[in-house]
């Protein structure tokens, strides 16, 4: 079995390319039912990471020279991406990474290494949310579960023993330092947010701390919106009411599942008119995007996308390359470890099959010197016969490849006279 991890980021992809092959909310569990439809016996596990930044599989196939063309074709298909995203185009935005450079790539991940917010937090909790719907799902066996339970312990130590998270911006901070420069003072403006989810918790945490004038929570779920509004003293308002109530914010965050834009170009030219040409700063965090990009193109309408966060992001990383030094060294040996344990677990059928052959061959010679004894010969002359036969046998496969000459001769020796005992054993020392 082969380790393979395929996937598209925000490093290899625009935006406008992940969004299509995202999988928000619990459309992860449909994606993952499809895979396992169309591909299980390709793919005895996998698992699917789809965050705002990235959209990866993480799978264990038998066949790891077929299943990357295989993976992408499904990808295309299952992301509605036509014309050349279908084929090459999608392609060449993605990374096939197979055995030890997945296993890698995965701790990295977990880790914070990987990501735009180097060292944010928030991706652990994301993999974590992957493994559990890979095995809810039922595609969580034995290689990808040791994966991302050595994943979750990577990224614990990097982060109890290294600084790499120390002094991180993070999304929602780059949010709060952008809408200062379009708003002399926060602490006048009125800040909608748009989803309940922890990106917009997060949002809303770093907002809180400025004292605008004014928070709101819209959502699709009333109750949802309660709980987050009374958490910030803010107000919940129904996502319905968004296009009557939109010209009220200065700042507008938005963050859901919705596989659609929910705010758009016309929505927002109506609240820009009535706002009388007041800007209104807008964020979308959500992939795919909820606010449609050419609202970008209107006059006093400032809007980010995840992307464009991640640019002002990027400060202060020069600062932490000593602490990425120190956790790349920590995933490195985390890497060799779980390497040896997967060459391990590859030899076990060959353990079993020459455990299997030795019991074969222990019962054919009892079953010979049996009937020997049954007619009367030496216990002695049996017992002999008995050890020689053995003896013989074991002897004969190690005798033959060392008789065989080749190019891997010399490593033939060499494991051979490893499973020799050593000079003190044989004397008896």
């Amino acid at each position: 079995m082969h380790l393979l991890a395929l996937g598209l980021n925000h490093a290899s992809a625009p935006l406008t390319l992940r969004e299509k092959v995202s999988f928000p909310g619990d459309t992860v569990r449909d994606a993952l039912a499809d895979m396992r439809r169309h591909l299980s016996p390709l793919l005895p596990e996998s698992a699917i990471l789809s965050t705002c930044n990235r959209t990866e599989i993480y799978c264990a196939t038998p066949e790891p020279a077929v299943a990357p063309a295989e993976l992408t074709r499904w990808l295309a298909r299952l992301g509605s991406t036509t014309g050349a995203d279908a084929g090459q185009g999608l392609a060449s935005h993605l990374y096939t990474l197979p055995n030890h450079e997945a296993v890698r790539h995965a701790f990295r991940v977990a880790a914070g290494l990987d990501s735009m917010v180097l060292g944010e937090p928030q991706i652990l909790g994301q993999m974590k949310e992957a493994a559990r719907f890979a095995q809810e799902a039922g595609a969580m066996g034995t290689h990808l579960h040791q994966l991302f339970q050595r994943s979750f312990a990577v990224a614990k130590e990097v982060r109890t023993t290294t600084e790499i998270g120390a002094h991180s911006v993070s999304m929602a901070a780059a949010a709060v330092r952008l809408a200062r420069r379009i708003f002399e003072d926060l602490r006048e403006t009125r800040v909608l947010f748009v989803g309940a989810g922890e990106m917009i918790e997060l949002a809303a945490t770093h907002f809180a701390a400025q004292h605008p004038a004014q928070m709101t929570v819209a959502n699709r779920t009333a109750e949802r919106a309660e709980r987050l509004a009374q958490r910030f003293g803010a107000q919940a308002m129904r996502l319905a009411d968004l296009p009557e109530q939109l010209d009220r914010f200065d700042i507008v965050v938005s963050c859901t599942a919705s596989s659609l834009p929910i705010i758009g170009l016309g929505m927002v030219e109506r609240a820009s008119r009535a706002r009388k040409r007041r800007p209104i700063f807008m964020v979308d965090l959500a992939v795919p995007r909820d606010i449609e990009p050419e609202v970008g193109r209107l006059d006093d309408v400032f809007l980010y996308t995840v992307d464009d966060l991640g640019k002002v992001v990027q400060s202060g990383v020069e600062s932490r390359q000593a602490a990425v030094a120190q956790a790349e060294a920590i995933i490195e040996t985390s890497v060799g470890q779980y390497m040896q344990w997967l060459a391990g677990r590859q030899a076990v059928p060959t353990i079993r099959a020459l455990h299997a052959r030795g019991e074969t061959l222990k019962a054919q010679e009892l079953e010979r010197a049996r009937r020997l004894l049954a007619r009367g010969e030496s216990p002695e002359q049996v017992l002999e016969s008995l050890a020689n036969a053995l003896t013989g046998k074991f002897l004969h496969g190690p005798t033959s490849l060392l008789q065989r000459p080749g190019p891997d001769h010399s490593t033939v020796v060499r494991v051979i006279e490893h499973l020799l005992p050593a000079r003190n054993e044989r004397s008896g020392k």
